[in-house]
């Protein structure tokens, strides 16, 4: 009986394509990834500018910080960072990314 199976020209052709087709991939999972991380972080700062609306009209001005917001109980503590790592802060009312 004869055995028939791949040879090893075969497999490292197969293994070589494989190869390409994960270089061609990966820089473009970095862009989406970064794209998603953008999107979040835009996302982040409009919930904390209706945190911000919120706390305006319990106490009739606006909270100077972050803080205020999270002791309030308008946001949580995770919410103060956006998943990338920046650091959004409030100005003049409205909440901005660093």
């Amino acid at each position: 009986m004869k055995k028939r199976g791949f040879t090893l020209l075969e497999m490292i052709v197969v293994v070589l394509i494989i190869s390409v087709l994960f270089l061609l991939t990966i820089p473009n999972v970095n862009k989406v990834m970064t794209s998603v991380e953008d999107v979040g972080c835009d996302a982040l700062t409009k919930v904390i500018d209706a945190a911000i609306v919120e706390f305006k009209l319990d106490y009739n001005e606006y909270p100077t910080s972050l803080s205020d917001l999270v002791s309030g109980g308008y946001i949580s503590e995770e919410q103060t960072k956006c998943s990338n790592g920046k650091a959004i802060t409030i100005v003049d009312g409205h909440a901005y990314v660093e």
